[in-house]
């Protein structure tokens, strides 16, 4: 029997959700509705230029408040946005123009929506939108910049089919997108005060200057677990091989090369609370790389390999009382034998198996399929899903509210 990842429910929450003036509006009215259905009580507070695109009738309707846009109201009530900031679990912008960003930046509070966000004291998301050009502005890097120094969340804009005819970075994250960013930052900070050590990616053995043993990991599920743990209120430390993602916000990143590389700097970071070790580590690498590049003399070529060290059994072997060791097995065949076998024998407190061959699974692909093994003899498999939901799905089996999960009851 498979398991879904957690609904995330938002029962109860209370959500503050600002549109700005940008055509991407139309995308804030579904996520209004995503987040009703979710069960969120839901105040819009849009912009005058917003009410140019989409009427605030539909924001009404939607959320079952009137939307507000003055921020002196015909009631006299001109402290709405301080009573709004105590009121709301989470306000999100968006979308966010480059104007609202920049009013943000600078402490700007001329409208009803920037006023609310400075009052605020619930967190802040913002999810920029805007034409590809002004995107890459040094003023707009800035202001975000900013932002992120302020305290801010910044879902970063995507590229795509823009409003102008061009083709570039700008356009608003998805509103399925937003619902997840949203989830994620009201989920309980479980994990508040804890190091935790991650590895991702590949890793390159070097035959010659030119040529690598290597694999297919892009390490995009290493990433969206840094992500994850993250959002529960870890200090991640991410040590990843050759890859060329964008490191998330407020994660240290460690570049390594080869499998020697990443054992090193494992152990350097080897006192963590917890440690993830979703790379994937060459077993062999050639045991004499050439100095300059191997010639076409013969057409065979024969390498001699030698043994890479193991860094997660040297992790279980020198685990501490009370950390959390939790490893990854990619396997094509006997998968949960196996990793039933390497549980026990590096000491591991969990395993999460991997099928290559499984549909929605393996290297490249931006879903994942996967499934969870205790130490208490739990096999957990877990649906298809985009890897940041499986990341969510495999801590959400870990660990339970207010503690550390070891699977050693």
């Amino acid at each position: 029997m498979t398991q879904n990842a957690s609904n995330g429910s938002l029962a109860q929450r209370k959500l503050i959700v600002g549109v700005t003036g940008s055509i991407a509006a139309f995308k804030a009215a579904t996520l209004v509705r995503l987040l009703m259905q979710a069960g969120a009580d839901v105040q819009t507070i849009m912009t005058h230029d917003a009410a140019r695109f989409v009427t605030p009738l539909t924001f009404g309707t939607l959320s079952a408040r009137k939307p507000l846009t003055d921020l002196f109201s015909d009631d006299g009530d001109w402290t709405k946005h301080v009573s709004l900031g105590l009121w709301a679990d989470l306000m999100i912008i968006a979308p966010a123009t480059a104007q609202t960003i920049a009013k943000l930046a600078h402490g700007f509070c001329d409208n009803m929506l920037t006023a609310t966000a400075l009052a605020a004291r619930c967190e802040v998301l913002v999810c920029p939108a805007m034409d590809h050009d002004m995107s890459l502005h040094a003023a707009v890097e800035d202001n975000l910049r900013r932002l992120r120094a302020y305290g801010y969340h910044i879902l970063p804009s995507r590229w795509g089919d823009l409003a102008s005819g061009l083709v570039g970075r700008g356009r608003l994250q998805e509103p399925e997108d937003i619902l997840e960013k949203v989830r994620s930052l009201l989920r309980p900070q479980m994990l508040k005060g804890k190091n935790v050590l991650v590895t991702a990616g590949p890793t390159r053995e070097p035959i010659d200057p030119v040529r690598v043993v290597t694999n297919h990991s892009t390490g995009a599920m290493g990433f969206a677990l840094a992500e994850a743990l993250r959002d529960r209120g870890a200090r991640v430390t991410l040590v990843c091989g050759p890859t060329p993602l964008d490191t998330p916000g407020d994660i240290t990143r460690i570049d390594v090369t080869t499998a020697d590389d990443m054992y090193e700097a494992c152990l350097d970071h080897g006192e963590a609370d917890c440690v993830f070790m979703a790379a994937a580590v060459a077993d062999y690498a050639p045991a004499a790389p050439a100095n300059s590049k191997l010639k076409k003399t013969s057409d065979e070529l024969t390498i001699t390999l030698r043994r890479t060290p193991d860094t997660l059994a040297e992790l279980g072997r020198q685990k501490q009382q009370g950390q959390l060791l939790v490893g990854f097995a990619m396997e094509t065949h006997d998968g949960i034998d196996s990793a039933r076998g390497k549980l026990r024998a590096k000491n591991l407190d969990w395993i999460v198996l991997n099928n290559v061959l499984e549909d929605g699974a393996g290297f490249g692909f931006g879903t994942n399929r996967v499934t969870v093994l205790g130490r208490d003899g739990s096999v957990t498999p877990l649906d298809p899903m985009p890897k940041r939901k499986v990341a969510d799905a495999i801590l959400d089996r870990i660990y339970t509210p207010g503690k550390l999960s070891s699977s050693r009851r």
